[in-house]
């Protein structure tokens, strides 16, 4: 997963006609270090079909400001600079809610197309 560090690289990536899953973290966040082992199966599972990128919420507070990012880690699924939907809860995320969310970003992403 490529790391993003400022908001000009993080517009860029989301850009793409290939839907863009961001992912904020921190280095603090315990629930951040429990997806850390299992997320780059899922992204390599899904690499064909979506981009990933990571940023650490301390290092763009600005563009999570912008993006009304509360709760870390969270999810945001981009497609030509629009939102399409995020996943974000209190709960420790698993890797099935993980890919549900992908799953469902995939699926919003086909409905705009049409």
């Amino acid at each position: 997963m490529e790391q993003v560090n400022s908001e000009q690289v993080f517009q860029e990536k989301i850009a793409g006609a290939k839907p863009t899953i961001a992912v904020f973290k921190t280095t603090w966040c315990k629930d951040c270090h429990f997806i850390d082992p299992f997320m780059p199966d899922v992204v390599e599972a899904y690499k064909d079909r979506l981009d990933f990128i990571q940023l650490d919420r301390d290092e763009v507070p600005d563009l999570c400001e912008k993006l009304n990012i509360l709760g870390i880690p969270s999810f945001i699924a981009f497609r030509e600079g629009q939102e399409l939907v995020r996943f974000v809860s209190k709960l420790r995320k698993t890797r099935d809610e993980i890919e549900q969310f992908l799953d469902r970003a995939l699926e919003v992403s086909e409905a705009l197309k049409k």
